[in-house]
């Protein structure tokens, strides 16, 4: 399993607390503003950003009520003006941590983040000092449930899928493709009838740096302390997650 992949499982076993879940949304809720305002519709089969908005929406359990009040204010609003920054920087041990985020207000989402480096062990550096140290991909989550797994497998590759993972405790099939295939991929599911419990694009490390476990729980404590920011959306490291940290991290959770 890759070391990205290994993170986001443990994130995904550690489940969304009641504090969180509200993040959670508001996250959602700004992605589905986004996607009206540049796709112009609030219709997901005529705006395939919003279809993925929506498919994460379901993913973070959002209440359907609460999903069609979103889409009803973005279209009576034309969409909020949120703009889409991002930030570089590194963490303990010269770990490459980039950051994504939705604001509606830059001053503040800048501070934030420069405030969470700082009081962290980890600085903000200028724009491209760690972003040529990812690469930007597509991910797809799906239910392993119901399927034939060798035909399945024979279809997704045929929909551009450059790495198939499947995870038997979660139940899940973690697709991944190059950033140009991510609307192939969604083709490819559409056509087939399947609905992804996540689509989203993100960047993987291509080299990662391992730490020991206590620097690395430093490295974590920076991407966690991150990831609680309303404006933040997704938090990107090239931490190597060593056999060693993710027994540590996975016997927190016992």
């Amino acid at each position: 399993m890759s070391g990205h992949n290994k993170w986001s499982k443990i994130k995904r076993k550690k489940g969304v607390a009641d504090a969180k879940r509200s993040k959670e949304f508001s996250r959602v809720i700004k992605e589905i503003s986004v996607a009206v305002r540049e796709g112009d519709s609030g219709d997901p089969d005529f705006n395939p950003r919003l279809r993925v908005a929506l498919n994460n929406a379901k993913g973070v359990n959002m209440p359907k009520e609460n999903i069609e009040r979103a889409i009803k204010k973005a279209l009576d609003s034309g969409g909020e003006a949120f703009l889409q920054p991002t930030y570089e920087g590194y963490g303990p041990g010269g770990i490459a941590i980039f950051v994504e985020c939705t604001t509606d207000n830059l001053n503040r989402t800048v501070s934030s983040v420069r405030a969470t480096f700082n009081k962290k062990g980890g600085n903000m550096a200028t724009s491209g000092s760690v972003d040529f140290l990812f690469e930007r991909k597509g991910i797809f989550l799906l239910d392993a449930d119901g399927h034939d797994p060798e035909e399945l497998e024979l279809e997704l590759i045929d929909g551009g899928a450059e790495d198939i993972e499947v995870d038997e405790e979660l139940k899940e099939i973690a697709v991944t493709v190059a950033f140009e295939d991510f609307g192939n991929m969604q083709k490819k599911l559409d056509d087939m009838s399947i609905e992804p419990k996540s689509a989203t694009l993100e960047r993987i490390p291509t080299t990662t740096t391992a730490l020991d476990v206590s620097d690395s729980r430093k490295v974590i404590h920076l991407v966690e302390g991150l990831e609680e920011d309303d404006d933040v959306v997704q938090v990107f490291h090239n931490l190597e997650m060593t056999d060693e940290l993710v027994e540590a991290l996975e016997n927190e959770e016992d």
